[in-house]
């Protein structure tokens, strides 16, 4: 029975806070309303028994890329009237991605009330224990038979994160930019001054 409550619970937040990430007028409040969508879908993957995929969701997802949608959409200087008009000029485009995903899934729905498909059962004869949860599975096989995959997929994530600091930080005119060997070189004495400036005389630049 909690079990069940748990469910509707998680399933009704989810599709709550996903129809307020679209309808919400503010950027900041749509990405609040995506962290709540993300963990009552990580709470719907641990009622299924998917427990990496919850933690993947909670970790990725919320951890990494809706903060650093947060910190975007609050760092740039957003106009919301151009917002609109772009909503407005993109509302047809829109319409028509909104048509063909209603499509699919009456597609999927239909496909599924005819007959499921029918997934294999673990017999014991995987390379990896039948009785052993998710998380153990999928750690056998990502650091045995999937290991070169792994590190090359770090190493790709690697270079792009290398290649956004490198983007971020080009020179442009205008912007002065960052002596960190001069700022740790610097001595207290050059860092202060001691002024006693006189009455009515002004502050000295």
């Amino acid at each position: 029975m909690i079990t069940v409550l748990a469910f509707y619970l998680f399933a009704a937040l989810t599709v709550l806070a996903g129809a307020c990430t679209i309808l919400a007028r503010n950027p900041v409040h749509s990405v609040l309303w995506l962290i709540v969508a993300f963990f009552n879908a990580a709470g719907l993957m641990v009622l299924v028994g998917a427990e990496f995929i919850a933690m993947l969701l909670v970790i990725v997802y919320v951890g990494a890329v809706a903060v650093l949608f947060l910190f975007v959409v609050m760092m740039l200087d957003i106009d919301f009237a151009q917002l609109r008009a772009g909503f407005i000029r993109n509302f047809p485009l829109g319409l028509l991605l909104a048509v063909v995903l209603l499509a699919e899934m009456g597609i999927g729905i239909g496909a599924w009330s005819v007959g499921g498909i029918k997934l294999g059962v673990a017999d014991g004869s995987a390379p990896t224990d039948a009785a052993a949860s998710n998380i153990e599975a999928i750690g056998m096989l990502l650091y045995s038979k999937y290991l070169f995959l792994f590190e090359a997929a770090g190493v790709l994530l690697l270079v792009a994160m290398v290649g956004a600091i490198v983007l971020t930080h080009r020179q442009r005119a205008g912007v002065r930019g960052q002596n960190i060997g001069r700022q740790i070189a610097r001595r207290p004495g050059e860092a202060t001054v001691n002024a006693s400036p006189e009455v009515g005389k002004g502050v000295v630049l």
